[in-house]
Parts: C-alpha cells; structure tokens; sequence
C-alpha cells in the first residue's frame, strides 16, 4: 500500500487539533468528560499520524535536517525533554485538590454531615460504590487507597448521591 498524503496529513492535522485543545483545557483545569482520556489515548493517533507525514515527506526532512536551523531545533527541544525528567521539587496542584483531601480525610459521620444523610446513609452510599465501611471513623483514604483520582470518583458519587 502507498502512502498517501491526502489522508496522512488530514489525519494529522486533525489529532494535533485535537490534542492541542484538550491540552490546553487540561492545563487551566477546565476539562470535564473524558478530555483527558481522549488527549492520552488519541496522542498515539497524532504519533502515528506524525510518522506517516514524515515517512511520505523524508526528502523534505532529510533537507530540514541537514542545516543548522533543523538540528539547532531538534536539539533545544531533545534538551527540554531531558530537562523535564529533572525533578524539581513539588509540583503546582489545582486549588481544589486540598478540599478534596480533607473530605477524603474526614470521617465517615462528618462526610455524612456534609451530605447532609445520617452515617448509615453515608455507609450504604459508600458500600454502592463497592467499598466496605466497618466503622464510623472510616475514611474515603483509607477505604480507598491514595489514588487522589479514585478518592475523588468515590467522594463525586457519594456526595451527589440522593
């Protein structure tokens, strides 16, 4: 089968698209739905899209390659990526990450009280969710683990229930 740009280049075009706005509604926290899976999973179509596009214009690349502009490029950008496995110390957290570990943290009688449910509401909205409270001062963390992603599914569900 011959490569085609026709249908390379859509596609590429149309992954970037894509990718760069679910990008960029990730980095101001603004995403909702399945933005993030979709960013994660769809990359590998602009991967592939990226691979087909230089494999149909590798004379083009090659010429791109050949002079210092190209190289100079490619390097300060291999040098970022290297650079970004540095760590740095902590990482900035969105704002509404200490709330939710502090309803992660409380107790199960207090997350009752925010819901505004008697325990043994909270306890049956928590068993729902295919977890198992044993005592009133069970926590989501401790139920869970300390997947921040799960701990926040968990307190979505329990919390709107009703």
């Amino acid at each position: 089968m011959k490569l085609q740009r026709d249908w390379i280049t859509p596609i590429t075009m149309g992954a970037f698209g894509l990718l760069a706005t679910t990008g960029v509604l990730m980095f101001f926290h603004i995403d909702s739905g399945l933005n993030e899976a979709v960013h994660e999973w769809l990359s590998w179509v602009l991967l592939g899209g990226v691979a087909l596009h230089a494999a149909v214009n590798w004379a083009g690349v090659r010429r791109h390659l050949a002079g210092w502009k190209g190289r100079a490029a490619l390097g300060v950008f291999a040098t970022v990526l290297a650079l970004s496995f540095v760590p740095l110390g902590g990482k900035g957290e969105p704002p509404f990450l200490p709330p939710m570990r502090a309803l992660a943290d409380a107790p199960l009688t207090v997350l009752a009280q925010v819901a505004k449910v008697t325990p043994g509401q909270m306890r049956e909205r928590l068993q729902g969710q295919g977890l198992a409270p044993t005592a009133d001062d069970d926590t989501v963390r401790s139920l869970v683990g300390e997947d921040t992603r799960a701990q926040i599914r968990v307190l979505s569900k329990v919390l709107a229930a009703g």
